[in-house]
């Protein structure tokens, strides 16, 4: 089974995450909890309403204010990276954190490195899945490479110079 990192340490990913089907195919879901394409999901909303083994995942294109209004209850979303170099998820995550107020899991998937992990938990991601080649046991002092930040984010509210006044 695949891992997922989560700040409490490594776990087992349960989760699936399925592909848009192609044209002509219907949807075919795993057996146990399922990651769906965000517009697949929001054309079959009614089928899986109440369910709480069903989450999404946007990838870098996809505009997340689209599904604002429909995300709250979902208990995990997941942004996908293509590439190290697209950074585009990282404005994914902050604008579903703070703009929309999601307060499930979020997972980065994809082309997830050791050495952004720091930066993708300052954005509001609390799950990591990382690239396949990359060696988990070093996420957790990736996680916490930096002892303090100067910038404002997600996970600190307020600047150094901010803190360090009061």
């Amino acid at each position: 089974m695949p891992e997922l990192i989560r700040h409490d340490g490594i776990h087992n990913d349960e989760w699936t995450l399925v592909s848009k089907p192609e044209e002509g195919q219907d949807l075919s879901l795993p057996d146990g909890p399922a990651l769906l394409p965000a517009a697949v999901w929001k054309e079959n909303m009614d089928r899986f309403a109440g369910r709480n083994d069903i989450g999404i995942w946007f990838d870098s294109h996809e505009e997340p204010e689209v599904y604002a209004d429909l995300i709250g209850d979902l208990p995990v979303i997941a942004v996908n990276f293509p590439k190290f170099t697209d950074g585009r998820g990282y404005s994914i995550a902050r604008l579903l954190r703070e703009r929309y107020g999601y307060e499930g899991e979020l997972r980065a998937v994809g082309d997830v490195l050791l050495d952004q992990l720091f930066y993708m938990k300052r954005c509001g991601f609390n799950a990591y899945a990382l690239r396949e080649d990359k060696d988990s046991a070093h996420a957790e002092y990736c996680l916490n490479v930096f002892s303090n930040a100067y910038q404002a984010a997600v996970d600190t509210e307020q600047p150094l110079f901010r803190r360090r006044a009061s």
